[in-house]
């Protein structure tokens, strides 16, 4: 593989920097009259401080193009792809750019359906958000040619242009701090497991238990809605085999099975303490709020679109995957284990 050019500044960065919204960058950029004169300040001081600059003659021949990407989802009935799509759109709106949506239902025969209707229109660029066992990548590339692809939330090689939620990294911090609390005993509800996050997320749990030297998680999979998450806690509690903590691989999941704990008698988090993932709205106002790994969808919708628009702007650039962090968020279904 060649060695990897080093990465341009991004409007995100400039937005960051700056401390103002990424709008208001572009705002900056493209002349916009009603933006204050300290956030213009602020963002002209960021731009000459990262160094960023707009590919001019790619932006001169997009000028003469058709200044839209279309995006083909998998999972709009779910929290995270759909976050994604709304993200992306919402920084593509910001450039300048039309979005033409493709949902699909089907992760193999209604893509290559979607890939060949998208190789006949007239985009720039195409952004994939599969999170499940899909097309593979060769198949992909014989039907869409040279259009520019980003795969977000879809694959976990470093070869494809990606970007990615590191769902290694926000496993490990949710489970460490489970275990910091004192608890030894645990079960699991994966999301289904032909979904990248839902392996991502099972297989680091397994690593992370045997670092420690711990017994694997009692393990059930789910299938990312509440009233799932409340059957297969039904389920593992039938098992009735010991545990004091959940690792539930989603919020909606973990709002089912502390209905199901609930009903067995058993209290959140005095006698069971109960985690989840996304972040959704609704897990902070939970009773009782939930402790959860947030995932940043807005940056990772800018990020995936602007990585597009580099490989638009650049036929060199290189071929990576970004990962985006995600951050631990430690509220009231967690607690120390009971030692009585």
């Amino acid at each position: 593989m060649p060695k990897s050019k080093a990465t341009r500044p991004t409007l995100l960065d400039v937005a960051e920097m700056s401390g103002v919204s990424y709008q208001t960058v572009s705002r900056v950029i493209n002349n916009h009259p009603y933006v204050s004169d300290d956030a213009r300040q602020r963002v002209e001081v960021a731009i000459e401080a990262l160094g960023y600059r707009p590919n001019k003659v790619a932006t001169k021949l997009r000028s003469k193009s058709s200044k839209t990407i279309a995006i083909i989802l998998f999972g709009s009935w779910f929290h995270g792809p759909v976050q994604i799509a709304l993200n992306v759109e919402m920084a593509a709106r910001t450039n300048g750019y039309d979005v033409i949506l493709m949902n699909v239902t089907d992760t193999q025969v209604q893509v290559v359906k979607a890939l060949q209707h998208v190789n006949g229109w007239d985009i720039e660029g195409l952004i994939m958000i599969i999170p499940a066992q899909s097309v593979p990548m060769e198949e992909i590339r014989s039907i869409c040619g040279d259009i520019p692809i980003v795969h977000i939330d879809s694959h976990t090689s470093t070869e494809v242009p990606s970007v990615a939620l590191d769902e290694a990294y926000g496993t490990e911090q949710v489970i460490e701090h489970l275990i910091s609390l004192g608890h030894t005993q645990f079960c699991e509800i994966s999301g289904p497991l032909n979904w990248v996050s839902a392996q991502i997320r099972h297989e680091t749990c397994i690593q992370v238990f045997r670092k420690h030297g711990l017994e694997l998680p009692i393990h059930v999979e789910g299938n990312w809605t509440t009233p799932g998450g409340y059957q297969a806690m039904r389920r593992l509690l039938d098992a009735k085999h010991p545990f004091t903590a959940v690792i539930s691989a989603n919020d909606n999941m973990a709002f089912g099975a502390m209905r199901a704990l609930e009903q067995h008698g058993l209290s959140v988090p005095k006698d069971i303490s109960l985690v989840g993932f996304d972040d959704i709205p609704e897990a902070a106002y939970l009773s009782p709020p939930l402790t959860t790994v947030r995932h940043n969808y807005i940056q990772l919708g800018i990020v995936g679109f602007e990585y597009l628009l580099q490989l638009i702007d650049e036929h060199d650039a290189p071929i990576r995957q970004r990962l985006i962090t995600p951050r631990l968020i430690i509220r009231e279904s967690t607690m120390p284990v009971s030692k009585s």
